[in-house]
C-alpha cells in the first residue's frame, strides 16, 4: 500500500494546489473507508489534514468526522506525520 501511497502524494505535489488537495482528499477517504486497503485512521486523518490545509473544504469536513472517531493519542500521530510529510514537501 506505500507504493500507492508515495506514488500519488509525489504525483500531487507536482500539480497545482487544487488538483493536489483533491488527491490527498481521495487518498483520506481511501482511507477512511477501507477502499482498496485496510481502513487506517491515523492516515485518513493525515491525508485529510493535508488536503485542507491545501484549500480542500469537503476534507475539512470530512477530517472532523475522523477525528471524531479516533483516541487522543492516534489523533497526536496523525498530525505529527501530517506536519512531518508537509515539511518535507
Amino acid at each position: 500500500m506505500a507504493r500507492f501511497e508515495m506514488h500519488n502524494a509525489e504525483t500531487a505535489t507536482m500539480g497545482g494546489d487544487n488538483n493536489s488537495a483533491d488527491v490527498f482528499c481521495e487518498m483520506g477517504l481511501m482511507y477512511a473507508t477501507g477502499r482498496g486497503c485496510a481502513i487506517d485512521l491515523v492516515a485518513a486523518h493525515k491525508w485529510l489534514n493535508i488536503a485542507a490545509i491545501k484549500g480542500n473544504d469537503r476534507a475539512a469536513e470530512l477530517r472532523a468526522d475522523v477525528a471524531a472517531t479516533m483516541n487522543k493519542m492516534q489523533l497526536v500521530e496523525a498530525l505529527r506525520a501530517a506536519r512531518e510529510w508537509m515539511t518535507v514537501h
